[in-house]
């Protein structure tokens, strides 16, 4: 009794593919774990976003919401300092507390936008690849136990 090497072939795509899909699963569920865990951190520092920003009134708690507010401050920022970055502020102008508060809420808040698109990636590529381990599956045939019996020639 022997394997045929096209079943052994068959038996490793399978478990290929059973293992891309629980990797997919993985993925998906650690994206969204992390656009929650995201989400509810910045809604619990109770940022609102400003009356002339896109988003007004809403509590900063999603990636729009998160780069609005940003882009906002930076508009008061350079509204408060005459158009001047905290770079181009002189080291002894009162102002540039203004421009360092500005450029340190504001990347605090492009930081959350960034861990936001990388949860959605990683979202993604959990969905990407279970579709992949999904239609490995279905391409591949099912291999119970495919041995050939040899019989004997006689003459």
């Amino acid at each position: 009794m022997s394997t045929t090497p096209t079943a052994n072939k068959s038996g490793l795509v399978r478990l290929f593919a059973l293992i891309t899909v629980i990797f997919g699963a993985v993925f998906f569920v650690a994206g969204a774990a992390t656009w929650i865990a995201v989400s509810t951190n910045l809604k619990a520092e109770k940022i609102t976003v400003s009356e002339d920003a896109t988003f007004a009134g809403g509590t900063v708690d999603t990636p729009w919401e998160a780069f609005s507010q940003a882009d906002i401050i930076k508009h008061h920022a350079l509204d408060a300092t005459g158009g001047k970055t905290y770079a181009e502020l002189d080291r002894e102008d009162p102002l540039r507390d203004v421009a360092m508060n500005g450029s340190f809420l504001r990347a605090s808040l492009f930081t959350s936008v960034v861990a936001f698109g990388v949860a959605l990636l990683v979202m993604g590529l959990g969905v990407v690849l279970a579709l992949v381990g999904l239609a490995l599956r279905k391409l591949t045939p099912a291999v119970a136990s495919t041995s050939e019996r040899t019989t004997p020639i006689t003459a």
